[in-house]
């Protein structure tokens, strides 16, 4: 029995798991794979895991955790997913050998940085196909390129796209087919190789499962799918992964039977809301010791289905349990399955225990 709650409890083998499925397709089908520590907050036991079943390099959008996995992992190829700070380059360039840009000022900055220390950087290109958020449109990107070239420290060793973070864009043979024209054309122009194309995250698999996936496409950045076992386009299981891999546990510290909606007049909640509620009559209400501060209480599925998470405020969670299918006392803990949006929350929170197991 453990001595802490809340946690997160992150199951090691079941990850690794996952990871094997994943890699072996993208293997197969000649993608390197840069498996995502981010929603884990770059844990280096996780890092570790994934290097054993394949990872060619870990990716993660925060220097801290690429910094951590090095200091665990030297020699991990490590890719820096959020496109870096002009004033953040001097880490970049130290604690990853890899990272995503679409802005000369920031590349400029790199290259700085790059010969200061006297590393070389390997920039990835980010090009907007349609979804929206980051990467340079495909007509400007020769003159990028060609500019870049000519920086001392970098070796700029391919492109990108983003899919499904931001707009919600699929991945398609279409806007595949956009990034590799880009490529094709910014090769005509500068001579230079630019032989990864990492066309994208998770989202990217079901394409890729199909065999439609253009063959030019060499490199993806994965984390969900790996983690959580996920088909991130309709968080369905993901073919070959299973989804017990997380859970997150907090302890019972109230347990009353209590009306299901409030007494009085009502407004906004603690977040502006104005919540509504179902009638259902006397129900046994459980307060959990974790909040809004520490997950996001909408993406918990208990483990019990006879369980309902009804809401929460800052600090607690509450929950209908007059259906649960093991009876519950004060001090029980109850277990949930969280989603993407659960688990990096409750893995950045400073009040949450991470135990692997």
């Amino acid at each position: 029995m453990f001595e802490t709650s809340p946690r997160l409890e992150i199951y090691l083998e079941r990850i690794k798991q996952n990871a094997q499925s994943v890699a072996k397709l993208c293997h197969e089908n000649g993608i390197q794979i840069a498996m995502v520590t981010k929603v884990l907050r770059g844990n280096p036991e996780v890092a570790r895991v994934f290097i054993e079943a394949g990872a060619d390099m870990i990716a993660d959008s925060r220097v801290p955790n690429l910094r951590l996995v090095g200091e665990h992992l030297p020699g991990v190829p490590r890719l820096l997913l959020r496109m870096p700070a002009q004033k953040q380059a001097e880490d970049v360039v130290m604690h990853t050998e890899y990272s995503l840009n679409s802005s000369l000022m920031t590349l400029k900055a790199l290259s700085d940085a790059a010969v200061k220390l006297g590393k070389v950087h390997k920039p990835i290109i980010m090009v907007d196909v349609g979804d929206l958020r980051e990467g340079v449109w495909p007509e400007n990107l020769v003159p990028l390129i060609k500019e870049a070239a000519m920086l001392p420290g970098l070796d700029l060793v391919g492109l990108g796209a983003n899919l499904a973070c931001y707009g919600g864009v699929i991945p398609s043979v279409e806007n595949m087919q956009i990034l590799i024209d880009a490529r094709d054309e910014a090769r005509r122009v500068t001579g230079l190789e630019l032989g990864l194309l990492s066309g994208g995250n998770s989202s990217g698999l079901p394409l890729l499962a199909s065999g439609k996936m253009p063959k030019e496409i060499n490199h993806f950045r994965v984390g969900e799918a790996i983690v959580l076992g996920r088909n991130v386009l309709d968080r369905s299981p993901w073919q070959g992964t299973r989804q017990d891999t997380i859970q997150v546990v907090a302890e019972i510290i109230e347990l009353l039977e209590k009306p299901s909606v409030p007494i009085g007049d009502t407004g906004q909640d603690a977040f502006g809301n104005e919540p509504e509620f179902e009638d259902r009559g006397i129900r046994k209400r459980a307060i959990l010791n974790l909040g809004r501060q520490d997950v996001v209480i909408e993406g918990l599925e208990p483990i019990d289905p006879g369980i309902i998470v009804l809401g929460g405020s800052s600090d607690h969670a509450i929950l209908d349990v007059s259906d649960a299918h093991t009876p519950l006392k004060l001090g029980d803990e109850v277990a949930f399955y969280p989603g993407y949006g659960a688990t990096l929350a409750a893995a950045t929170s400073e009040y949450v225990k991470k135990v692997t197991l």
